[in-house]
């Protein structure tokens, strides 16, 4: 059975998870990981979900605040070991609670449209397409999507 945990971007199995993530992403993101990179620092992030079956972290994600409305979502990952078991899901349904917990009346969040898996789950989450907002304005290989919380 998963289990959800709130936490912080300091917990250790979130570092490692983050790790699994940025060695997939220096992969699929090719030259442009280093762009994408330094808007995936960790500095900002204080509000952290894992996912965890029989005791290990499986799944993460990550919400901060873009603006008095919005969190965007980020460092959503899910290891090989929880896949297929719906952590992803479970991971950002908690991260959208906790966002409207605060008030938030939406979400946001960029992928690259080479994480083709990324694209589908956030479309089949109820994510919808926008312009590419802030540092993903003009950026080819960025999509932006956003959810309004209910």
């Amino acid at each position: 059975m998963i289990k959800l945990k709130r936490t912080t971007s300091k917990n250790q199995d979130f570092l490692t998870l983050v790790e699994q993530l940025d060695v997939y992403l220096t992969i699929t993101d090719g030259e442009e990981h280093s762009f994408y990179d330094q808007f995936n620092k960790l500095d900002n992030i204080n509000h952290v979900v894992l996912a965890y079956d029989e005791g290990v972290a499986v799944g993460s994600g990550a919400i901060k605040e873009f603006d008095a409305d919005s969190v965007e979502v980020k460092r959503m990952y899910t290891s090989p070991k929880g896949r297929g078991q719906g952590v992803a899901t479970l991971v950002l349904k908690e991260l959208e609670t906790w966002a409207q917990e605060f008030g938030y009346k939406k979400t946001i969040l960029e992928t690259g449209v080479r994480q083709f898996e990324a694209v589908g789950f956030y479309k089949k989450n109820g994510y919808e397409t926008i312009p590419n907002y802030g540092q993903y304005k003009g950026i080819e290989n960025s999509l932006c999507f956003e959810k309004t919380l209910i």
